[in-house]
């Protein structure tokens, strides 16, 4: 039966991202059986005739437990669903991170994400930090992202929720195999637990430990809003240090990426990141463009700031 580590959520402001599916209502009445504080925010994308229901269920499941709904319908998204989709609905929690103070945001992701997620970036090619996308916390900018049942199979949520007679909604979408993952998860991943669950358990456990193994080569030296300057304890860390990081700050990086890392001192990734090397110090900040005074570039180098994150210095008045 599902338990919840509440060391992190105990005393906290904590904000559950709710669909009413399988995954959220079971972390919901988990979190209110260990007594933990929280409200729900629901994303209506108007794409399937019970979303309406959903967001009045989820409303009235708040209301009865005197909890808050934050609630909001989404644009139509007409191309690259899943991607908007997700930025879409990650902008709606930001905001009532400022907007309410919430300390952590929990996820109901697990077992099955995880192994989705890892045979899909097999297939691609990927390092150990992209395969292992889902970790248990992420500390963003202004709160922790926390996902509490990543140890937990679907059909383990599925047999709580029916023995304590929980109720929750079936999104069909999740059926729909456009859905890249929705292929991966009825040819793969489905069969691969129903088999060998506790297996693949123990392997993501080993999988972190080599990981953070691995990590122990860089460190966070400095983190103010976008700007993160990483000391690499030695250079074969660069890319894994840069990957990390920039996950942490919502961009996934391509296996191209990461070999253009690898090779150039200084670059820009995507249009929108620069990854700038010094010494041994990898400077990761969003790429702007905007005019400095030569003052400012003259102290800039004399403090050895690389070129290409300069300008985000100056627009965020960051002292050095």
């Amino acid at each position: 039966m599902p338990t919840l580590d509440t060391e992190n959520l105990k005393n906290k402001k904590n904000l559950l991202a709710f669909s009413a599916g399988i995954d959220s209502s079971a972390l919901f009445f988990l979190l209110l059986e260990n007594n933990i504080k929280f409200d729900i925010a629901i994303v209506d994308y108007g794409i399937r005739a019970q979303s309406k229901e959903e967001v009045i269920h989820a409303k009235a499941l708040a209301k009865k437990h005197k909890l808050f709904c934050h609630s909001i319908t989404a644009p139509k998204f007409d191309t690259h669903f899943e991607k908007r989709a997700r930025d879409f609905r990650y902008g709606f929690f930001d905001s009532l991170v400022t907007i309410e103070g919430y300390d952590n945001i929990l996820t109901a992701h697990q077992l099955n994400d995880q192994l989705e997620w890892l045979l899909m970036r097999l297939s691609k090619g990927a390092g150990l930090s992209e395969l292992l996308g889902l970790e248990p916390i992420i500390q963003k900018e202004n709160y922790s992202l926390i996902r509490p049942l990543l140890s937990y199979s679907k059909d383990e949520l599925l047999d709580y929720l029916h023995i304590h007679s929980h109720p929750y909604f079936i999104d069909e979408s999740n059926f729909d195999e456009k859905h890249e993952r929705n292929q991966f998860r009825k040819q793969f991943s489905n069969a691969l637990l129903h088999e060998y669950k506790e297996g693949i358990k123990r392997s993501f456990d080993y999988l972190r430990a080599d990981k953070a193994s691995l990590q122990s080569g860089f460190e966070i030296l400095y983190a103010y809003k976008s700007l993160h300057i990483v000391k690499l304890h030695d250079m074969h860390s660069k890319v894994r240090a840069a990957d990390t990081t920039l996950k942490k700050l919502g961009y996934l990086l391509s296996a191209s990426q990461r070999r253009e890392i690898d090779k150039e001192p200084s670059l820009v990734i995507g249009g929108k990141w620069a990854v700038a090397l010094q010494d041994n110090l990898l400077y990761i900040a969003p790429y702007i463009h905007t005019d400095m005074p030569k003052t400012f570039k003259e102290k800039c180098r004399i403090n050895k700031i690389p070129a290409k994150v300069r300008a985000y210095y100056f627009q965020e008045n960051i002292t050095f």
